[in-house]
């Protein structure tokens, strides 16, 4: 694996990721920021932040295992949500732990997350972008 996930000395620990993602590979892929819409660019879970959050994770798996990787090749995430308000870390919590079960992940990369004024359509709560390293 391309990528090392630590909790240095002396940095918070946070449940549902890694503060640090230490690369040693050498073909960088960067994902485009995924909404909640399946295959036929349906939304998956209108106005469900959480069910919104799941399928962004899973379609980021899907677009990293189309360039030949997977979640364990993330160094870093982007999430971007709509009006954010800390009053939706539960939701969001939510669905990072319904997708990382799903996909098997423990721990996850270091991620930011931003609040935005608006995504691309009015129904997307969430767009998740990623990162990742491949040997």
């Amino acid at each position: 694996m391309p990528i090392t996930l630590v909790n240095p000395t002396g940095l918070p620990e946070v449940p549902v990721y890694r503060q640090v993602a230490i690369a040693s590979g050498s073909k960088l892929v960067f994902v485009a920021g995924q909404v909640s819409g399946d295959a036929d660019g349906v939304t998956i879970g209108e106005g469900d932040l959480a069910a919104q959050v799941e399928q962004c994770y899973l379609n980021v798996a899907t677009a990293l295992a189309g360039a030949g990787g997977s979640f364990e090749d993330v160094a870093k995430l982007t999430v971007y949500v709509v009006d954010w308000t800390p009053d939706k870390m539960t939701l969001l919590m939510e669905g990072i732990a319904r997708a990382t079960a799903k996909l098997g992940l423990t721990p996850v990369p270091p991620a930011t997350l931003l609040g935005v004024a608006a995504l691309d359509v009015p129904e997307h709560l969430v767009e998740i972008e990623a990162t990742a390293v491949l040997d």
